[in-house]
């Protein structure tokens, strides 16, 4: 990784103030409680800050992410499909006609931007370069992009009943029950755990939200179209999320991925609270009191100083280190 681009992006948007793509993904991470378990409505997460996106946009107000430099303004599908599930929260709040609008244009974005990889399966795909352990090189695609984007999908024919949204969930549900050697982004460890895989590597990184996040998007497929396929995936992969989770607790913080390095990579500590509240939604989805216990232990470490300081340390050494 270019530690230099990185490292300036930070500079930029966190000290000097300025708009880039880092601007959208970080805020407080917070639970809507106005979500139904077992039932298809409101998102498990608020996304407000998200809904009310400030910066780029094209001209039919879809939001466009500045990567800086030579890769510039992008269509990243994550980032829309938050876009529109925060604006569908609101819209379900208020009845906002501006928000609905907004949720739809997310919609009909995903619809039309729906691809073929190379072994001919459905996917959104980023039109850029992305720097991770191993470079992204485009077009590549994410497990967590299906999965949110499979939840505006869902909600969106939801409420209109048109063929063309959950003709595209079908679609972009697939790669769920395909191995990522093949063109999915199922992985199966040597354990028989099943992963989501957020980036598509070799060795695996299991990406702890990106995991998650993906696995909503396989629960609100199985919600909406009554698809016990899709629920008893979901419960495959609750259960390597039970029996994994431990592996990202280093007794006073939370691991973001399984790095592979010497030194792991520990979570920042928007992505400490964000999985703290995704194991929330997890205990309101699943009724697992596991998850409602682990949540409350990594909120523990939150309020130790000494652990918050550790692990800014930590995250440095290792962006220094690797990557």
């Amino acid at each position: 990784m270019n530690k230099f681009h990185y490292w300036n992006r930070i500079f930029k948007a966190y000290i000097l103030g300025k708009t880039s793509q880092l601007s959208f993904w970080h805020g407080d991470p917070e639970i809507n409680f106005e979500f139904i378990s077992n039932s298809l409505g409101p998102y498990y997460m608020l996304f407000y800050k998200k809904a009310n996106y400030k910066g780029h946009v094209d001209s039919n107000g879809i939001p466009l992410l500045d990567y800086q430099g030579i890769i510039g303004l992008q269509y990243n599908p994550i980032a829309i499909a938050q876009w529109g599930l925060g604006n569908y929260n609101i819209w379900y709040r208020v009845n906002s006609e501006i928000h609905y609008s907004n949720f739809i244009k997310s919609a009909d974005w995903l619809v039309e931007n729906l691809e073929k990889n190379k072994d001919g399966y459905s996917v959104w795909m980023h039109h850029f370069d992305f720097e991770y352990r191993d470079l992204l090189k485009a077009p590549w695609y994410s497990g967590l992009a299906q999965g949110q984007g499979i939840s505006v999908l869902v909600r969106a024919y939801k409420e209109t009943g048109n063929d063309k949204y959950r003709n595209a969930a079908d679609k972009a549900f697939k790669v769920f029950n395909i191995s990522i050697v093949n063109g999915g982004v199922n992985n199966i460890d040597e354990k028989g755990n099943n992963w989501i895989e957020e980036y598509i590597v070799s060795p695996p990184t299991h990406i702890l939200n990106g995991f998650i996040w993906g696995m909503w998007g396989v629960y609100d497929y199985g919600l909406q179209f009554k698809n016990s396929d899709a629920l008893y995936l979901f419960k495959k992969y609750t259960n390597t999320l039970i029996k994994e989770l431990g592996s990202y607790d280093n007794g006073y913080w939370s691991l973001y991925e399984h790095s592979g390095t010497r030194l792991r990579m520990i979570a920042s500590l928007f992505y400490h609270k964000l999985h703290i509240v995704q194991l929330r939604v997890m205990y309101h989805l699943t009724e697992e009191e596991y998850f409602q216990n682990i949540a409350n232990r990594w909120d523990g470490y939150l309020k130790k100083p000494l652990n918050k300081y550790r692990a800014v340390i930590q995250k440095i050494i290792f962006k220094v280190l690797y990557y």
